[in-house]
């Protein structure tokens, strides 16, 4: 899958936010100080080129609207991030998660919780 930059992450979050918009629309999503519309209109154009979003021709409109689903990229993201930073190991990248993000035990309950529950699908 292809890799985005953060500004690109920023236009795919609103895009799979509002599943279809304008150029205007996600212009309104940023905070001030807004993208230049010549910037985000590049940075669209190399993401349909990237083949992450596409778009619908309005008159001299563009209904832009995603191609990857969420679930997919994160998956893919954090996959690559498991693979170059923790050995490509889950347990490693769960063990710092755990141990650096000060989590409070009720979220450590949590997520034993979702682990237990990923162990009796797999009995």
């Amino acid at each position: 899958m292809i890799k985005l930059s953060k500004t690109e992450e920023k236009i795919m979050g609103h895009l799979w936010e509002m599943k279809r918009a304008y150029l205007k629309e996600i212009i309104e999503c940023f905070p001030e100080p807004k993208p230049a519309t010549t910037t985000l209109a590049t940075l669209l154009k190399r993401m349909v080129d990237k083949k992450v979003i596409d778009f619908e021709q309005h008159g001299k409109s563009r209904l832009y609207f995603p191609l990857v689903q969420k679930k997919a990229y994160f998956k893919n993201t954090v996959g690559e991030m498991v693979s170059n930073f923790f050995n490509n190991s889950p347990v490693q990248f769960a063990s710092f998660f755990t141990k650096e993000n000060d989590l409070s035990k009720d979220e450590l309950k949590d997520l034993q919780t979702l682990i237990n529950e990923q162990i009796k699908k797999l009995e």
